[in-house]
C-alpha cells in the first residue's frame, strides 16, 4: 500500500479545512439570511449553534478520516466491524460531493464572469435596471455560463493534479490569505462610508422585537441549519483533510480552530453587506440576488466602484474555487482509493464528468426552465440544492455521529481515543451523553423542520 500523502503544515491543514466551510454558504447565505431574520439576535443564536451542533460533528468526520487514513468512499469499510453495513454510507458521500459540484461550480463560475465584468468595466455608467439585466443576460445564456464553468472546472482539477503538498496546499494558502486581506478592506471600506453606524447596529445588536414578529423558533431553526450548512458537514468533505493529518494535534482543538476561521469570514462578510446596504437604502434582506443585483448597484454608486465591485467578486470567487478544490480533492481520492488510480488520471476524468454533470444546472435557467421540479419557479439548481443540504447533510452527519457514538458502530471509546490523540482541546467523557442522545434529537428535527418549511410554505 502506497504511504498517504500529508499536509506540509498545520497552518495548511487549518486554512485548507476552512476553505472547504468557507464558500458561498457564508459570504452568500450568511448576510441575506441574517437580514431576513432580523439581525443581531440571529447571528448570536446562530455562533451557539456552530460550537454545540458544527464542532462535534466535525471532530467525527476528521476522526473517521485520520483512524482509517481513507476517503469516505473507504473509510467505514476500515473500521467498521465485520458483517457491518456502515460503508453503504460511502455511496452516499460520494453521491453528495458529486451533487455539489453539479451546481456549485456553476455559481463559481458566475463569481468570476462578475469579477471579469467589473475588471473591464461592463457595470461602468450602468442604471439600477440595467444592472439587473447583466445578470438576468448571464443566465440566460448557456454557452457563456459554461464557459465560466469550463474554465472553474479545469482550473480547480488542474490545482488538484498537482499534488497535495504542490498543488492544493500552496495555492489555497495564497488563496485563503488573499481572502482575509481583501475581505478587512473591503470591511472597513463598507464601515466609513455615509449611514454604516445604522447597518452595524442592524447586524451586531440583538433587537428583541424583530425576534417577535419571525417567532423565536423560526430565527432558532434558521441559525440552526445555517450553523449546520456552513461548515460543510455531511457528505465527508472534511473527513478528507482527516485522513492527511499525522496524531500530533487533538481533533477538538483543530476542528475549534477551523470553526473560529469560517466564523470570522461570515461575520466579516456582514460587515461589508450591512453598513454598504444601510448606506444606500437597499434592504439587507433581499435574499439571494443581493449579490448579483444589489451589490453591483452599490459599488457603482461609489467612488471607485470598478475596484471595489473587482475586489468584492475576487473574494467571492476565492470563496468559492477554496471549496471547489476541496471538494475535487475528495472526489479525486475516491478513484485513488477504490481504483488505485494516479492523480492525472482522476483529474482529467472527473474534469469531464463534473462539466457534463452540471448541464443540467446550466440549461436549467434557459433551455430547460420549463422543467420546475419543485413546483412554479423553481429550477434544477433547486432541486441539486434540497437533495444535498436537505436530505444528504443532515443525513449524512447523523450516520457519522451515530457510527461515532454507536457500540454498533466503531464505538464511543475509539472514536475518544482518535480525537484525543495529540496535544491540544480535549473532548470530555462528559459528553458522552450529549453527543449520544441530544445532538442526534437535534439533527432529527433539522431534518424534518427543513421538509416542513420547504413544502409547507
Amino acid at each position: 500500500m502506497e504511504k498517504r500523502e500529508r499536509f506540509a503544515t498545520r497552518l495548511g491543514f487549518i486554512l485548507i479545512s476552512a476553505g472547504c466551510a468557507i464558500g458561498l454558504g457564508d459570504v452568500w447565505r450568511f448576510p441575506y439570511i441574517t437580514g431576513q431574520y432580523g439581525g443581531g439576535l440571529f447571528v448570536l443564536v446562530y455562533l451557539v449553534f456552530i460550537f454545540l451542533l458544527g464542532v462535534p460533528i466535525m471532530t467525527m468526520e476528521y476522526a473517521v478520516g485520520r483512524a482509517s487514513q481513507k476517503s469516505i468512499a473507504t473509510s467505514f469499510n476500515v473500521l467498521e466491524k465485520k458483517g457491518q453495513k456502515w460503508h453503504w454510507m460511502g455511496y452516499a458521500g460520494i453521491a453528495g460531493n458529486y451533487i455539489l459540484m453539479m451546481f456549485y461550480t456553476t455559481v463559481a463560475g458566475w463569481m468570476l464572469a462578475y469579477f471579469y465584468k467589473f475588471l473591464v468595466g461592463k457595470f461602468d455608467g450602468l442604471d439600477t435596471q440595467q444592472v439587473a439585466q447583466v445578470f438576468g443576460d448571464l443566465i440566460a445564456n448557456p454557452v457563456e455560463m459554461t464557459i465560466w464553468l469550463v474554465i472553474t472546472t479545469v482550473l480547480c482539477f488542474g490545482i488538484c493534479s498537482m499534488g497535495l503538498q504542490e498543488g492544493v496546499e500552496k495555492i489555497t494558502k495564497i488563496m485563503m490569505v488573499l481572502l482575509l486581506v481583501i475581505i478587512v478592506i473591503l470591511a472597513i471600506k463598507s464601515m466609513t462610508l455615509p449611514n454604516a453606524g445604522e447597518g452595524l447596529r442592524f447586524y451586531l445588536l440583538p433587537d428583541i422585537s424583530r425576534a417577535k414578529e419571525y417567532g423565536i423558533w423560526e430565527i432558532v431553526f434558521a441559525a440552526m441549519s445555517q450553523a449546520f450548512f456552513t461548515l460543510s458537514i455531511g457528505i465527508g468533505s472534511l473527513a478528507i483533510f482527516g485522513s492527511y493529518i499525522d496524531k500530533d494535534r487533538s481533533l477538538l482543538g483543530e476542528s475549534v480552530n477551523v470553526a473560529i476561521l469560517d466564523t470570522a469570514i461570515s461575520l466579516i462578510a456582514g460587515l461589508i453587506i450591512f453598513p454598504a446596504c444601510f448606506s444606500f437604502n437597499v434592504d439587507p434582506g433581499e435574499g439571494p440576488g443581493l449579490v448579483f443585483v444589489t451589490l453591483p448597484n452599490i459599488f457603482n454608486s461609489m467612488a471607485g466602484g470598478r475596484i471595489w465591485g473587482s475586489l468584492f467578486f475576487i473574494f467571492m470567487t476565492f470563496a468559492a474555487y477554496s471549496t471547489v478544490i476541496a471538494v475535487f480533492e475528495n472526489i479525486m481520492s475516491f478513484a485513488m482509493d477504490l481504483w488505485g488510480w494516479s492523480r492525472k488520471k482522476a483529474a482529467i476524468i472527473n474534469t469531464i464528468l463534473i462539466i457534463v454533470l452540471s448541464m443540467p444546472c446550466i440549461l436549467g435557467f434557459n433551455v430547460l426552465s420549463h422543467i420546475q421540479p419543485l413546483g412554479e419557479g423553481s429550477g434544477i439548481l433547486d432541486l441539486e440544492d434540497f437533495i444535498l443540504s436537505y436530505n444528504l447533510l443532515p443525513l449524512g452527519s447523523l450516520v457519522y455521529l451515530l457510527f461515532c457514538v454507536s457500540r454498533y458502530g466503531w464505538g464511543f471509546d475509539n472514536y475518544l481515543e482518535e480525537v484525543n490523540t495529540g496535544k491540544g482541546l480535549k473532548m470530555s467523557r462528559r459528553l458522552r451523553w450529549y453527543l449520544t442522545w441530544v445532538l442526534p434529537a437535534i439533527i432529527i428535527v433539522v431534518f424534518i423542520q427543513g421538509y416542513i418549511n420547504f413544502f409547507g410554505k
